[in-house]
């Protein structure tokens, strides 16, 4: 016995085992006896798992992504008026404040959908197909507003470029006769919204190069947001793999105390 106690007096343990009572250890010397498993430590703690958070990010993601779909809707409905009657300061306005808050959207779905797919690397399949889909979804979403952004911009441009033509032309041949007899043969009320819009046409050559400027710079790389998409995953994981091999050594320190502790137990008794 004596020199059991001796063997037993000679371990190191980690500081955290002696504050462990012995049925404790005990119980995990014999937990960590995990026959039909490669996995000899199956009671590892599960780093940064959350099922409510896995709840949350997906309705999130799920909620944006509609967001992003409602917004290029109406983004959608903007590009046909613009260069119409109905196109007004108002309309780009409302374009460019559109574009500025679905590209947050955008940026947090991003981050959410990077954390989802750190987290599913201990899920499921299902959960794991989830993540796919939900992927999928953001990225097919993402493509057709950003194709729209593209092409209000470029519409936005041509009926710039139209309208300072037209300028143009109406200042050197404003006297032409054969002018004044069409605009004499055109209704009141279509006269009138054709002057509102030269009105408005010509009041937006004085800022359109701002507002050119801000909606180019709204147009989103959906290439760009992938590959950061990707890379932020990847990020994350490093971090949360980093943690995984720091508790696991702790807990094998303190695993193997535990046994070395319930031989000496055993030998005394």
């Amino acid at each position: 016995m004596g020199g059991a106690l001796d063997r037993l007096g000679n371990c190191h343990f980690p500081s955290s085992i002696l504050r462990i009572p012995v049925i404790n250890l005990l119980r995990m010397a014999h937990s960590s006896q995990t026959y039909g498993s490669t996995d000899q430590r199956t009671d590892v703690p599960d780093v940064g798992f959350s099922p409510t958070e896995l709840y949350n990010l997906s309705e999130n993601i799920t909620t944006n992504i509609y967001t992003i779909n409602t917004n290029w809707r109406t983004l959608e409905r903007a590009y046909k008026n613009i260069g119409t009657n109905k196109d007004s300061a108002g309309l780009r306005d409302k374009v460019h404040e559109t574009q500025y808050n679905t590209n947050q959207v955008v940026t947090q779905t991003s981050k959410d959908i990077a954390r989802l797919t750190v987290l599913m690397r201990r899920g499921d399949k299902q959960q794991k197909l989830q993540i796919e889909k939900l992927t999928t979804d953001f990225k097919d979403a993402l493509q057709r507003y950003s194709t729209m952004q593209r092409l209000i911009a470029e519409k936005v441009k041509i009926v710039v470029k139209i309208c300072t033509t037209s300028n143009l032309e109406n200042a050197s041949e404003g006297d032409d006769e054969g002018e004044k007899q069409s605009l004499l043969q055109i209704q009141d009320d279509e006269r009138r919204a054709a002057q509102r819009l030269l009105e408005f046409q010509q009041g937006l050559l004085l800022e359109r190069e701002e507002r050119i400027k801000n909606i180019e710079e709204d147009i989103l790389d959906v290439n760009q947001i992938m590959r950061e998409l990707a890379a932020l995953a990847y990020q994350q994981g490093d971090t949360i793999n980093t943690v995984d091999n720091h508790i696991e050594n702790i807990y094998g320190n303190v695993e193997l105390g535990a046994q070395e502790l319930v031989k000496g137990i055993t030998k005394l008794s």
